[in-house]
């Protein structure tokens, strides 16, 4: 089975960044396109960046010019860098990535990570 596991949430002040990581372990043939989300107290989860394979990089209208998404392909990591951080931006930051297994290298499938808790407050 696939893990994505995020690091690098915490607390930081309004202004302050955070650099978040998701590193992907297992039965990996291949990782595809990897993407962050994040989901607010009582909202909805909502789709924050998103990276292709060869690192063409989109963003939410709410992050863009705040936040850099990258990616590691040798360490099967994605990054996020957020810079900026508001009250707003606090929520539990989820990656998101669509690898193929040795158990089946021809099926794309999504895969979750638990999500790494960001809290900006002063």
């Amino acid at each position: 089975q696939v893990q994505l596991v995020e690091s690098g949430g915490g607390l930081v002040q309004p202004g302050g960044s955070l650099r978040l990581s998701c590193a992907a372990s297992g039965s990996i043939f291949s990782i595809n396109d990897m993407g962050w989300y994040r989901q607010a107290p009582g909202e909805q989860r909502e789709w924050v960046a998103h990276i292709t394979n060869s690192d063409r990089a989109t963003y939410s209208d709410f992050v863009k010019g705040r936040f850099t998404i990258s990616r590691d392909n040798a360490k099967g990591t994605v990054y996020l860098q957020m810079n900026s951080l508001t009250p707003e931006d606090t929520a539990v930051y989820v990656c998101n990535a669509r690898i193929a297994t040795f158990r089946n290298i021809r099926r794309i499938a999504d895969y979750w990570g638990q999500g790494t808790q960001v809290t900006v407050s002063s």
